[in-house]
């Protein structure tokens, strides 16, 4: 069945946030603050291991060197401009803000339910397992990838709500649309994207699973959301060296 995999993963997180949303009252605020940094530092160490697989070539003689490196710089810098004039950040707090008036959530503030919207969003939506796992759910109904991804959301949901509160909910939105429209599209987009591409993706993705983790562990001080076009940049970039090798 195709989209079993984006169905699993909706149900993970629905069945995630609601455990932490019943065990949110029994959660001092210490207890919080803790868990909430352990989860930063586990999607910190994700990241890195995900851009440093990407980014890192061991030789046949052991050498160590780089690769990606121009294509790196030159997708986060566009990425960042493009999601800059778009303003990709303000419209998903602003859609954040909206579910929470249009709910009327009592004793939820603002700031935490719109945090709890846009940081689960980003992670559950960011990243090499998203975009391959959806593909390989769409081109050919497997959905291990997206089963591992599901266990892995589920958790983080139960402390995204326990510790943010009903705005991780909402997160099944993006989560939706993005995945269940690249695997409803994967048999047209999939003659366009060679195994390189989609590894150039992930590797650009898991650099931004790299930032969700640091704004979970420091505060939020990148917006990840204005980066997310970085992940697409390859894409142009795959185009323009058919024309200009």
């Amino acid at each position: 069945m195709t989209g079993l995999g984006t169905i699993v993963n909706v149900g993970a997180v629905l069945a995630g946030a609601t455990i932490g949303f019943i065990i949110k009252g029994g959660l001092s605020r210490r207890f919080e603050r803790t868990v909430m940094s352990a989860i930063g530092l586990a999607t910190f160490f994700i990241g890195i291991t995900g851009a440093l697989s990407g980014m890192l070539v061991i030789g046949s003689d052991g050498s160590v060197s780089s690769q990606h490196t121009m294509l790196m710089i030159i997708s986060l810098v566009a990425g960042a401009f493009i999601g800059e004039w778009v303003d990709i950040e303000k419209r998903l707090d602003g859609f954040g803000e909206w579910c929470k008036r249009k709910f009327r959530f009592k004793g939820e503030g603002s700031s935490t339910f719109v945090e709890g919207f846009v940081t689960s969003s980003l992670l559950f939506c960011v990243g090499a397992m998203a975009i391959v796992g959806s593909l390989e759910d769409g081109l050919n109904g497997n959905y291990t990838t997206l089963f591992a991804k599901s266990i892995m959301d589920g958790v983080a949901a139960v402390i995204f709500t326990a510790s943010l509160g009903v705005g991780v909910y909402f997160s099944i939105l993006p989560l939706i649309v993005y995945q269940g429209g690249i695997t409803l599209l994967a048999g047209v987009i999939k003659p366009f994207l060679s195994d390189a591409l989609i590894s150039q993706m992930s590797f650009i993705g898991s650099i931004l699973i790299f930032a969700i983790g640091f704004n979970l562990v420091f505060g939020k001080k990148i917006k990840v959301g204005n980066l997310l076009p970085a992940i697409f940049i390859p894409v142009i970039w795959e185009i323009i060296q058919r024309f200009i090798p």
